[in-house]
């Protein structure tokens, strides 16, 4: 399920009391079910050009929900309710996998490193309940 926030042209997420924003989206931040439910408060703004509606879905729950989640995010899947992802944690390092788990918000690599997309999209597609 998608859900909508509204996110600064200059970075952070409208917080609850629709004055400050967050750098992060956390609990703090408002949230939408319809994207025009949040088009609707965009236009009770002072600066509603500087405003995006911005959607989150649960393939790029890694982006928002999961802050300890260092690195580029190259793939993601849900299995249950886990997002598995391809992440580089920093430049030029070995590609790992991640499990972030929706429910308790913790996030663990595997042990198990990568030099190369190619070499990891096997393990990838075929990472099941084994985790």
């Amino acid at each position: 399920m998608a859900i909508f926030a509204l996110q600064s042209l200059a970075g952070g997420f409208l917080d609850e009391d629709l004055h400050s924003f967050n750098k992060y989206f956390d609990d703090w931040c408002i949230q939408f079910e319809s994207y025009e439910d949040a088009m609707d408060i965009v236009q009770t703004l002072e600066d509603p050009e500087s405003i995006d509606v911005v959607e989150i879905t649960p393939l790029s729950y890694p982006k928002y929900f999961f802050n300890s989640l260092q690195g580029t995010i190259y793939a993601t899947r849900q299995i249950d309710d886990k997002i598995i992802c391809v992440v580089e944690p920093y430049i030029g390092s070995s590609f790992r996998i991640a499990i972030c788990d929706l429910k308790t918000k913790n996030v663990r690599l595997t042990k198990t490193t990568y030099k190369n997309i190619p070499s990891i999209e096997n393990a990838f597609s075929n990472f099941g309940e084994s985790f």
